[in-house]
Formats: structure tokens, sequence, C-alpha cells
């Protein structure tokens, strides 16, 4: 029996899955404010993440589980660039400057994905591609609002940030070819499990005191302060598992460019949450340079002229954020 797409659900997913990667930006933050290494918070989130994917297939779907060894190759660019990589410059923007400009310098991965393919792979793309760049430049020049001295943010952070969106770019790149011949899932669970495997290399486990989840951890409502384990289990579930799983139920209902245009609202969200928990404030700029550069990447998302045999769900960031 063929499943019927109900597009509103598709969209409410989505929405309820960019919602969910939005508050995840705010709590990293404060795990980070605790002293949490973005190395250790990273390893931290992709193991947590890879043993709860495998579990739930295992008792869901078992059958998606198996792989095969030429896939191995791939999973481990995707695990390494994809995921391990993605996280990891994401956390160090987001430890030094807001979640919200971070996320928007971190989503222009469209735009460098739109120059790749025409530049490269030599596919036709529409003009409005022009438009996409000029508005993404333009609104990036206002968020750093560069004539205060050369820029009123961390030159670190936004060089993170934008590494992080060719590690994103490089992911979907990747995956549009990848799953034509492969699950989709599968091909994404494996990768969590490399990005463990490469932080346990990088980070080793032996290295790390875990009796610092124990700490408590103020997370700025009122006096109220939680151990550090209980924002790492957040991050781990309701910050990866959780939306993972709605934007994968979402591509059942959206074609994968409807889903991403409506995943760009995520930085809107972030900016929202960010602002009325932890007070990050910006300035009149800032959010004027952010929605330019929405737009732009809204351009760019629909400037390829071929269209996009399929694609993978948001990678947590971000599945970045």
């Amino acid at each position: 029996m063929s499943r019927v797409a109900r597009p509103p659900l598709g969209y409410a997913l989505t929405l309820a899955a960019a919602a969910l990667f939005a508050v995840n930006g705010t709590v990293s933050t404060l795990a980070l404010d605790s002293g949490l290494p973005p190395t250790r918070l990273t390893a931290l989130r992709c193991t947590g993440a890879a043993v709860g994917l495998l579990v739930v297939l295992a008792i869901a779907a078992p059958g998606r589980l198996r792989i095969s060894w030429r896939d191995l190759p791939v999973i481990g660019v995707f695990g390494v660039v994809g995921v391990a990589l993605t996280q990891y410059l994401y956390y160090v923007a987001i430890h030094v400057m807001p979640v919200g400009i971070a996320l928007v310098f971190e989503m222009t991965a469209p735009v460098f994905i739109a120059l790749y393919v025409w530049l490269v792979r030599g596919e036709h793309v529409r003009n409005r591609l022009w438009l996409a760049l000029l508005l993404s430049l333009s609104g990036l020049v206002l968020v750093a609002e560069v004539w205060q001295g050369g820029g009123s943010l961390d030159s670190f952070g936004v060089g993170a940030a934008l590494l992080a969106a060719l590690c994103l770019a490089t992911y979907y790149l990747m995956g549009e070819r990848a799953t034509v011949s492969r699950d989709p899932v599968t091909l994404t669970c494996w990768s969590f499990v490399a990005a463990a495997l490469f932080w346990a290399v990088v980070a080793p486990w032996w290295a790390f005191d875990a009796g610092v989840l124990g700490n408590r951890v103020p997370v700025s409502i009122g006096s109220l302060q939680l151990p550090l384990w209980v924002l790492v289990f957040w991050i781990v579930v309701l910050g990866a598992i959780v939306p993972f799983w709605l934007s994968i139920a979402a591509l059942r209902h959206l074609a994968p460019t409807a889903a991403g245009l409506v995943a760009t609202v995520e930085p809107v969200f972030a900016s929202i949450v960010a602002w009325l928990w932890v007070e990050q404030v910006l300035s009149a700029w800032q959010l004027a340079g952010g929605a330019i550069v929405l737009t732009g990447i809204v351009l760019a998302q629909t400037a390829r002229a071929t269209p996009v045999p399929t694609s993978l769900p948001e990678t947590p960031a971000a599945l970045s954020s």
C-alpha cells in the first residue's frame, strides 16, 4: 500500500526539527560555557547519537544496518567531514559568537553548492545564483558589521563557521549521489558511527574525566543549576536523534528542496531562543544582514536547473546546530 504524502505534516515536522536544532544551539552554548571543550562536546554528541541511532534501527529496522565494504569510504568521509568536523566547527563558532549569527554563516552552504556544481560539474544554473551570491555577501558584511574596526565578530569564530559551511556543502554534495543507490537512514547512521570513531582517536576517552559531567551548571533560568550530564543528554537526544528522525519523516511528505527551504528558519528560531534565554542581543544591522543572507540562501537553493535526485536530511549542527 503506497504512502500518501501530506505536505502540511511535512512542513510541521521540518519546523519541529528546526525548532529543536535551534534550542540545541543555546543548550550547547551553556555546556561550552561550563568549561567543556568543543572537541569533547562534539565527541559526546557524535558517540551518543551513534549509539542511539544504532539501538533504534536495531529494534525498528535491523535490515537497515546492513552495509557493504564498498560503502566504507563514503561513510568515512560523511562521518569525518559531514558530521565530526561540521559539528566541531559549529561549536567553536558558537563558543565565541551568538548562535544565530554562527548559523547564518554556516547555512551559506547552498551558495557554495551552487557555485561548485556550476564551476566544477558544469551544471547549468539559473541567473538567480548571482543575486543569491550578492545578497549573501552583502548580508554577511552587515552581520559582521565590518565597518566597526574590522568587524564586531570574532574572526576565529567567523572562520570556523564558514569552514563548517564548506563541510556541510561537501556532505550534501556527496549525499546527492550516494543516496541514489543507498538508504539515507543507513548512510547517516553509520556516518555518526564513523564520526564517533574519529573522535575516539582524536580525543581519546581515557583522557576524559567523566566526573565533570556531574558538575552543576547555571542554565540562566533564575538560580537553577543542572548537572552537566543533563545538558549533554538533551544535546544527544533532543538535539540530534529526535530532530534527525523528524527530518527523515518530513522527507516522506516534502521534496528535499522544499524541506531545505523551510529549514532556513532555524537561524531565526535560534536567535529568538538565545535572546530570550541567555540574552544574546543582535544589533539592527545584524538582524537585517541575517534576513538578507537567508533570502540569498533561498535563491541559491532554487538556482540549480537540474533536479536533485535525492538528499539527506539536515545534518546536526548542524545535525549541525
